[in-house]
């Protein structure tokens, strides 16, 4: 059988690979990026499902429009406005099938094979797999604690004249960075300057767990004239609500906002009216304030455990920065204990111990760092990320630099 010559660029996920290793009994997971099932709102949920079949029955189990269900469209426009974005129509979004089917649509519409996209070095890793489907040559930008390094980002437009630049500006995937307000403002400029499309995904902006972040570059465009014109926002229910209602959505400038529409139609009609059917009446019923509420809490009380234990367990060989939201904790092996730096060797030794994590280098669109890793906090509780890293300090001792 012959395949697509583009197959030949991309190959299947690391992570999703190292899950078939993960049926050991007993296994501590840092693995997955997954919402803790135990923080859904089942009750909620169930209720918005249950008034949804109620209320608007045929609209909710019938085909629907592409851009999306109007009533969560407008539900979605005002959970925006209440983060900052002045204005926002309904009719400028619309619904996906996850955010990672608007970064799929970002892709179909913009990127040519001779294109050059740019996307912060770490990345999510199943960006750089969608975008490289359809011929790109991608490159990533350094990033540090306060988010993409713009001075590198500016040189790299100059040079490279991107057609588009990817970016997580808030707690990032992996590297849980949080973009400043001074960067933010820079970047909106340099878009407006070169004429850049920038697509800021923001699937972890609510996951905050003392003051919230600086703005969306959505909600700033206001500020930088023009910048509008040349952003694409990327949303997510699935790591505040549920993963398994597949909820996304994308506000775009209007002519790449139809033909992303164009190229939905093409690929699933429209997202399942049912889960937005039930999702705008979540949204309606004001149970989101609460939720986020609980998660918040949860969430920043396991990422203090983990990074506490690393300190005591790991100590010099782990370097680290305490993340602030997000689900993430991303370290770098120093080697300065007299262990391995290799994130690779350490993940078949850890599985080994009971714990599991993913290296960091299939997170790099090039030259990958090979002593880096993602840890999960979301989906242990205290308790068990205690003993996952003291399992995983065992694994670093018997893990040496040969």
């Amino acid at each position: 059988m012959q395949f697509a010559q583009r197959l030949d660029k991309v190959e299947t996920s690391a992570i999703r690979e190292l899950f078939k290793l993960l049926g050991k009994p007993g296994i501590i997971s840092f693995a997955g990026g997954f919402p803790d099932s135990a923080m859904f709102d089942v009750q909620g949920i169930r209720e918005a499902s249950e008034r949804a079949l109620r209320d608007e029955p045929g609209a909710a189990l019938q085909y629907g429009a592409t851009e999306g269900y109007n009533p969560l469209r407008e539900q979605l426009a005002g959970f925006m406005q209440s983060k900052g974005v002045e204005g926002l129509r309904a009719d400028e979004l619309i619904v996906t099938t996850g955010s990672q089917q608007a970064l799929d649509l970002v892709g179909k519409t913009l990127l040519d094979p001779q294109d050059t996209v740019l996307v912060e070095s770490p990345t999510f890793l199943a960006t750089i797999q969608c975008f490289r489907l359809y011929g790109p040559t991608v490159l990533g930008v350094p990033v540090d604690a306060d988010g993409v390094d713009v001075d590198a980002l500016e040189a790299m437009v100059k040079q490279h004249r991107p057609k588009l630049i990817y970016l997580v500006p808030t707690f990032g995937n992996p590297s849980g960075a949080l973009t400043n307000l001074a960067r933010r403002l820079r970047i909106l400029n340099l878009a407006v300057q070169y004429k850049t499309v920038v697509v800021e995904d923001d699937p972890y902006g609510d996951l905050y767990f003392t003051e919230a972040p600086p703005p969306s570059l959505l909600a700033l465009s206001s500020q930088v004239p023009g910048s509008r014109e040349w952003l694409v926002h990327c949303g997510s229910l699935s790591k505040v609500l549920s993963p398994g209602l597949r909820i996304g959505w994308m506000v775009a400038p209007p002519e790449l906002l139809a033909r992303a529409t164009m190229c939905k139609q093409f690929s699933d009609a429209h997202t399942s009216t049912f889960a937005q059917a039930t999702a705008a009446k979540y949204l309606q019923a004001d149970r989101m304030p609460a939720t986020l509420q609980q998660v918040r809490r949860v969430y920043a009380s396991r990422a203090d455990a983990m990074a506490k234990a690393l300190h005591q367990h790991l100590g010099a060989g782990l370097s680290f920065h305490a993340p602030l939201g997000g689900l993430f904790v991303w370290a770098r092996l120093t080697g300065q204990t007299g262990h391995t730096t290799d994130g690779n060797l350490l993940a078949k030794r850890a599985i080994e111990k009971g714990v599991a994590f993913v290296p960091g280098a299939p997170f790099f669109a090039n030259n990958p760092d090979s002593s880096t890793i993602r840890l999960s906090f979301a989906t242990a509780d205290e308790p068990k990320i205690a003993e996952g890293i003291e399992r995983l300090a065992v694994a670093l001792r018997e893990t040496t630099s040969n």
